[in-house]
């Protein structure tokens, strides 16, 4: 990031443009002109920012933005490969202890004991169900006649 910053600042002073002109054209404050030039990369909000303006000050100065713009997100990948595996998961546990020590309302904690029904289960029951229902209505139904039957046959009997 240093070569970055000192290739933009010895542009700048070749062309002989001074800072307050950088300032004031492209619309930043001498603090970011500054941290840039000298290439602090943490002084700056967020890595997307810091390269739109990389970006655009190497395109008022006349250099290659696509040059400059590759050569920072070359950096950031030398930067961010050095990070090691152990380091990786270090980070990954102190996430997952800070998320367990936080309180959790009941309406939103995920139940690792859930039993999930197939859907072919349930359709099944549905229709066990309707069988069910089915056959006893027709039991009812049928039940019904047969007592009708005997009760006409006895009146006949009886007639005779």
């Amino acid at each position: 990031m240093n070569e970055i910053g000192e290739k933009l600042k010895l542009t700048r002073e070749e062309i002989g443009i001074s800072k307050e002109e950088v300032c004031e054209d492209l619309k930043i404050d001498m603090n970011q002109l500054d941290n840039l030039e000298e290439g602090n990369m943490q002084a700056f909000p967020d890595i997307l920012s810091l390269k739109y303006l990389i970006r655009d000050y190497a395109k008022y100065l006349g250099l290659d933005k696509d040059d400059l713009v590759d050569e920072f997100n070359e950096f950031l990948f030398d930067y961010t490969s050095k990070i090691s595996l152990e380091d990786i998961k270090q980070a990954k546990k102190e996430l997952k202890k800070d998320s367990l020590d936080k309180i959790q309302s009941p309406y939103t904690v995920e139940r690792k004991n859930k039993v999930y029904i197939p859907q072919i289960t349930i359709y099944i029951l549905v229709f066990v169900a309707i069988l069910l229902l089915a056959y006893f209505i027709y039991t009812m139904v049928t039940d019904g006649k047969e007592d009708n039957n005997e009760v006409i046959a006895m009146s006949y009997e009886v007639q005779k």
